[in-house]
């Protein structure tokens, strides 16, 4: 398994032997009562095993591929839905930021500010994020080397904040194609910090439809799989009650209604995973 410090994130713990904990909503807010039937699915995939998740939704998708294609409900819209389903469902909320200016107000709201993937080596937002006090997932950029994300962690970490994860999304190989490699896993885990393996991200295809990205969620699983295998903190899965008509990333996104199932074969990976001793072979 892979050793890191733990983090709390409301009262959930996150890192160490704790079990896994999921990330997971759709792409991107529709609707208060869209987010209110979304937590309720998931909390009903995940009460079977007991799996503690938190309700992760974007009020903007500011890095679309194409001018045309929908971003979203705003700011404020959306931090008022995300603050209801905090209230509703009893459970800490995560959306991204994308300016320095955005991280005050909603880390008023949300219980863990999520830096995207192209902007996480943007100092200022980074600080920003980090003195606001909530958790922080930062994503590794698809252009960055796994060691590369200590320099990341160590900005944010120089604001006092260390309740940080690093996540991994695929790495760019080649045009509107990424690749995961499971040995930044624990690289990565080397600084401290949980880390979090994003199955459904690292399956999208940037750009691959033109002017929309494309992707594969059927390997989604597979790849979900062997992260807990290695012994990741935390999962992000993105995920839809009809992903082939969401508003965005839908596929990549896996249907809800076969998340407790998948939830399932997570956990009991999960279990095995940790429950073993890392063989050392430097002695």
């Amino acid at each position: 398994m892979i050793e890191t410090t733990p983090i709390k994130v409301g009262d959930i713990e996150i890192g160490g032997t704790a079990p896994f904990a999921l990330i997971t909503g759709p792409c991107q807010l529709e609707s208060l009562e869209h987010a209110r039937m979304m937590a309720g699915r998931i909390a009903e995939a995940c009460a079977e095993t007991g799996t503690r998740f938190i309700f992760k939704a974007s009020y903007d998708k500011a890095n679309r591929s194409s001018l045309s294609t929908q971003r979203g409900l705003g700011m404020d819209e959306g931090l008022t839905i995300l603050d209801k389903i905090r209230g509703e469902f009893g459970c800490p909320v995560l959306t991204d930021v994308h300016d320095a200016h955005q991280c005050a107000p909603a880390g008023e709201v949300v219980d863990v500010i999520q830096i995207p993937a192209f902007l996480c080596r943007q100092t200022d937002l980074l600080l920003a994020a980090g003195e606001t006090g909530r958790a922080i997932n930062v994503k590794k950029g698809q252009f960055l080397a796994p060691w590369d994300m200590g320099n990341v962690a160590e900005k944010i970490a120089s604001t006092g904040n260390t309740r940080i994860m690093l996540c991994d999304r695929g790495t760019s190989f080649g045009y509107n194609t990424l690749v995961s490699d499971f040995r930044g896993l624990p690289v990565m885990a080397r600084t401290g910090y949980p880390v979090v393996f994003d199955a459904t991200h690292s399956v999208q295809q940037p750009g691959g439809q033109g002017t929309t990205s494309g992707g594969q969620r059927e390997f989604a699983p597979v790849l979900a799989r062997a992260a807990v295998a290695v012994g990741v903190s935390a999962l992000f899965i993105e995920t839809h009650e009809a992903p082939d008509t969401a508003p965005s990333d839908g596929p990549n996104m896996i249907p809800v209604d076969k998340m407790k199932a998948l939830i399932g074969q997570l956990r009991q990976i999960d279990d095995l995973t940790k429950a073993q001793p890392e063989i050392d072979l430097a002695t």
